[in-house]
């Protein structure tokens, strides 16, 4: 009885924690036509200290919507557009010489900033992806013999470009592993697209975005989401379905041994734990509940199961085999 008056109590706690969620929706959806998708996954990066993999076309509003939530919490917002001949120092920034002093200083890059846009990030080569991965890893950078630590909240979002295409740099697995999700765009619908051409053809359409809370709300929310209460039966849910993407075969799913190269690692787990409270505090629920979990799967997942040739020439993807292990593995 005890504990479900503390869940009660947590729950209106959340409750009112979670206020400000509908109302940055809200002022994003000013500027921005419909990815209600996206904006919650960069709110669950934001509220758990985790960083994001886009795979999407050109246009469908990646930088606008970074950029309008930046501007509605009142936080600071740069783009960096990876080009081959990008070095570490154009993000991390370098030390100057400065002939007037006799002496050198630092010159801060784009990194210091909340919100970090990596455009392209496969276009640019290794040496320069890994200096973002350390900084994304470290949330500090270290020019000359210094350390500086990097701003709170502190997000990227990195795009991506089809593996396929000439000129990219395809990130490792090791790489990749780092981004708590991967979220994948498509195109708005009907009549998504018919408000952002009437927008674009109104001349006299002017929106501007307020910042309508403070950094510290996203802070002290990220206390809230650590408190969110997790069942035993909802931690080994989310053990048995990372787990299954290893050994299928101990789930009733032999038939996916032979598609899966290698499975999730303990960032799965621990990123898919994660994300599941964050889901749950965007619902204002103080409770993991199954759904909170199966919602996030495919983000958390899909860049951390690697496909085997016979599951590439069958055309079956990381979405088919994660929908195959949502549908076995029993739910709590």
């Amino acid at each position: 009885m005890e504990a479900s008056i503390d869940i009660e109590a947590l729950n209106q706690q959340i409750k009112i924690d979670s206020a400000f969620v509908d109302e940055l929706r809200k002022e994003t959806s000013k500027i921005v036509v419909g990815q209600k998708n996206m904006v919650d996954k960069l709110l669950i990066g934001l509220l758990t200290d985790g960083h994001i993999l886009l795979e999407g076309l050109p246009g469908l509003a990646k930088t606008l919507t970074v950029n309008t939530l930046s501007k509605a919490i009142n936080a600071s917002f740069q783009r960096i557009q990876f080009t081959p001949d990008l070095l570490p120092s154009d993000i991390i920034g370098t030390m100057i010489y400065n002939p007037a002093t006799n002496a050198f200083s630092v010159q801060k890059g784009p990194i210091f900033a909340n919100f970090i846009l990596a455009d392209e990030i496969n276009r640019a080569p290794a040496k320069v992806q890994s200096a973002l991965l350390e900084a994304m890893q470290e949330k500090q950078v270290t020019i000359g013999k210094e350390s500086f630590l990097l701003e709170k909240p502190f997000l990227v979002l990195a795009t991506q470009n089809p593996i396929d295409q000439e000129g990219t740099y395809p990130l490792p697995e090791a790489q990749t592993d780092r981004f708590m999700l991967k979220i994948k765009i498509d195109y708005p619908t009907v009549e998504e697209e018919r408000i952002v051409m009437r927008r674009s053809l109104d001349k006299s359409f002017e929106q501007e975005i307020s910042p309508i809370i403070s950094k510290d709300v996203i802070v002290k929310a990220k206390e809230s989401v650590s408190k969110i209460y997790m069942d035993e039966k909802i931690e080994q849910y989310i053990l048995d379905i990372v787990f299954s993407t290893r050994n299928p075969e101990n789930f009733g799913l032999s038939n996916l041994k032979p598609l899966i190269n290698f499975g999730g690692s303990p960032r799965a787990t621990i990123n898919l734990a994660k994300a599941a409270k964050a889901t749950a505090f965007l619902n204002g629920r103080a409770f993991v509940i199954p759904e909170d979990v199966r919602s996030i799967a495919k983000e958390v997942l899909r860049h951390r199961i690697g496909i085997s040739y016979e599951a590439e020439s069958e055309n079956i993807t990381q979405e088919h085999i994660i929908d195959r292990i949502l549908n076995t593995v029993q739910v709590p």
